[in-house]
């Protein structure tokens, strides 16, 4: 029962971590239908952004500041180099923010350093929330999982909004859009930045959780877009549905530290980082529009 009970709870929090990272760039694809390659890349520069203002002003201003300065990053890319290749198509984007993700990974180190960074979890969420069956749930596991939750609540509401449906409209009748006098390319240059500013909130509270370093993007930036295909490219539900899953099956996975086969030297915990693209592969196979990705691309939230 202990083990069931807190490898849920390690799940659950994993899983709302993934997908606070993923619905950034599920709202990018949804919304603008750009797959931003240098997602994990804006997860990394947040980590290490709020390691920096967590040393001059404290954990609470970066927690704000940190996906701020992020987002506004996002955006100025946007404006500046994304906007002027998106008429030459999908693959001139995917282009630029893959170019994008490994100039990021190279400043950060030539800020930062190559090595990991002495990014701790503030005082006042240091410790256990309760004990259960003689075994600690960390209070900042469960901060982790609140700020998920009103994200979520927050996308939730958005997307139903008058300016949810200036989005959309944005997107797929962009002449119209502009005739009722909205400026089109700022919309989607505000997007991009909320979506960037969505990875950077999950990199002020992944940093710390797990290890602030260079290597941290490659380490979730694949399993991200394992989230985002198998719920479904452009399905917040979808992303929702995923994460939760693939964050629960990796943490249990990692828990049973038993062998595999009597055989064989392999331990099942040791097939955990391979598990989600066994998942994806498994999915493109059998329902390759996702979970929930049935409906339109942009339509499906």
């Amino acid at each position: 029962m202990a083990f069931f009970t807190l490898s849920l709870l390690n799940g659950i929090s994993y899983g709302l971590l993934l997908f606070l990272l993923s619905s950034g760039l599920t709202l990018i694809w949804g919304m603008m239908g750009v797959l931003n390659f240098a997602h994990a890349s804006f997860y990394m520069v947040g980590a290490y952004l709020a390691y920096t203002l967590s040393g001059w002003l404290g954990f609470w201003p970066a927690l704000l500041l940190a996906p701020l300065g992020v987002g506004l990053l996002g955006a100025a890319f946007e404006r500046l180099g994304l906007r002027l290749v998106r008429r030459f198509g999908h693959m001139s984007e995917l282009l630029i923010t893959f170019g994008l993700s490994y100039i990021l990974v190279e400043l950060v180190q030539l800020i930062w350093g190559r090595s990991s960074v002495d990014y701790r979890v503030p005082p006042a969420l240091d410790g256990p929330l309760f004990t259960l069956f003689d075994n600690q749930f960390p209070m900042y596991r469960a901060f982790i999982m609140a700020v998920t939750l009103l994200v979520l609540a927050a996308l939730a509401w958005l997307v139903r909004t008058r300016a949810g449906l200036v989005i959309r409209a944005a997107l797929t009748q962009p002449d119209m859009a502009q005739a009722l006098g909205h400026n089109v390319p700022r919309v989607f240059t505000v997007v991009f930045g909320v979506g960037c500013a969505l990875a950077g909130l999950a990199g002020v509270l992944g940093g710390n959780a797990f290890v602030t370093e260079p290597g941290m993007a490659q380490a979730l930036g694949g399993v991200v877009f394992v989230v985002v295909v198998v719920g479904g490219l452009g399905s917040l539900k979808g992303a929702f549905v995923a994460s939760m899953a693939i964050g629960l099956l990796q943490t249990f996975v990692v828990a049973l530290d038993v062998a595999l086969l009597p055989a064989l030297p392999l331990k099942i915990s040791q097939l955990a980082p391979v598990l989600p693209y066994a998942v994806m592969v498994m999915m493109l196979i059998l329902w390759p529009q996702g979970l929930m990705g049935s409906a339109q691309r942009h339509g499906a939230y």
